[in-house]
């Protein structure tokens, strides 16, 4: 099912589906930290395919931030669970890993739309 053509929305996808299996272990009663970054995970693929098929340079850009700040509280969610050791250390460095990938795609992707 993962026929994009658009490299950053494949890394989200599968990060997303990494993620879902990765929250299983989050306790019951930090639904509420599980729920956000799931939805923000969501959010920023949400916001890649807005800002890849907005033709308004502007609203793209807007589009393209907003993600790059998803992405960094994603960041510090997956922080947040090591510290409370709902993960360990190897997830935190996968996770963290695909995040920064993640973040320098879009960045990249970012500047370049702003140069042209």
């Amino acid at each position: 099912m993962n026929k994009d053509k658009f490299l950053l929305i494949k890394y989200v996808k599968n990060y997303i589906y990494g993620l879902e299996k990765m929250l299983v272990t989050f306790p019951k009663k930090d639904i509420l930290t599980r729920n956000m970054m799931y939805n923000d995970a969501l959010k920023i693929l949400e916001l890649i395919y807005k800002a890849n098929n907005e033709l308004d340079k502007d609203k793209k850009h807007d589009y393209q931030i907003e993600a790059i700040a998803k992405v960094n509280m994603l960041d510090f969610y997956i922080d947040r669970a090591y510290y409370f050791k709902y993960i360990n250390e190897k997830i935190l460095f996968n996770k963290s890993s695909e995040l920064l990938k993640i973040n320098k795609i879009l960045c990249s992707w970012c500047l370049s739309e702003r140069e042209n």
